[in-house]
């Protein structure tokens, strides 16, 4: 069975040295948990050093034989790839188990994207009658023109915006800062809104730095958010499924579909591969036939 002070010390090694949310951290110790689990129901205890990738192979068939999806399967077997690597690493274990392992192979299930048109009609169906309207308005324009995750949207403080510049800094995964431009629309929805409604507000101790806040003056929950773009598309009637996400998607591939650069797109998105933004790469066919008739010499 793998002791607790071998998990203590990954733990405390995805915090410190790999900088990881709380959340991921626990995303690892719950897969672990499970290989626990495994040994547990077959009546076995290995020490960590007698862990083979024999024992492994079993317990990935294991968790396949319960029904497990093949994304959490993937991402159980990330999680132990991780922590064998940590081991040795830590001169644990001399070889690593999990080195040849193999992940099942996930089809790429892209969201659905907005086009300017779309996004255009949701933001003018927005009653900036009402106080929250016009937070709403900057809520989507900086969504949409900087491909913030909405984590990042409702953690955005006053002052992380440099308007001078016309750049906003944003903490994402992993604590890791970038810089993004942003443009005259969102800047100028985020200065009305400020200036005509926030100024308003009964802001709570703690709260006076957040840049979106609710009715009773304390940070959007990202529930929020979700439930307000959720009733914007009922309200227009539109058919696809939008989320926060869905603007953050729009953002990477027109600007891909505007000639951006691949890895510049990847800084603005702050993914730490490239691999992960090629998923936005994925550009509908009369956009690429047009490139291909344009661009090619023997069309």
């Amino acid at each position: 069975m793998i002791n607790n002070p071998y998990l203590q010390s990954f733990k405390n090694y995805l915090k410190l040295e790999r900088s990881l949310s709380g959340n991921s951290i626990e995303a690892y110790l719950g897969d672990l948990n499970k290989l626990l689990q495994y040994f547990e129901s077959h009546d076995k205890a290995p020490k960590i050093k007698d862990i083979s990738h024999n024992d492994l192979k079993l317990f990935i068939t294991w968790i396949n034989e319960l029904g497990m999806l093949p994304s959490t399967q993937a991402r159980v077997i990330s999680s132990l790839k991780a922590f064998f690597s940590f081991l040795q690493l830590e001169e644990v274990i001399l070889d690593d188990p999990s080195s040849l392992l193999e992940a099942p192979r996930l089809s790429k299930t892209l969201p659905d994207t907005l086009n300017i048109h779309e996004i255009d009609i949701l933001i003018n169906a927005i009653d900036a009658s009402k106080p929250e309207g016009m937070r709403n308005k900057a809520i989507l324009e900086v969504l949409y023109g900087c491909g913030l995750r909405v984590s990042e949207l409702v953690n955005l403080r006053l002052s992380d915006i440099h308007e001078e510049s016309e750049f906003i800094r944003i903490i994402g995964k992993g604590n890791k800062e970038r810089l993004i431009p942003i443009g005259n629309n969102a800047l100028k929805y985020i200065n009305i809104y400020i200036a005509e409604v926030r100024v308003q507000l009964n802001i709570k101790k703690g709260f006076e730095n957040y840049i979106f806040l609710n009715r009773t003056g304390s940070s959007l929950s990202r529930i929020s958010v979700f439930t307000m773009i959720k009733s914007l598309a009922e309200k227009t009637g539109m058919k696809k499924s939008i989320s926060p996400h869905t603007f953050r998607h729009s953002f990477a591939t027109h600007l891909i579909e505007g000639g951006a650069d691949l890895r510049a797109v990847q800084e603005m998105l702050g993914h730490s591969s490239i691999t992960t933004t090629e998923i936005y790469t994925h550009l509908d066919r009369d956009y690429l036939r047009g490139v291909i008739m344009e661009a090619h010499p023997r069309s």
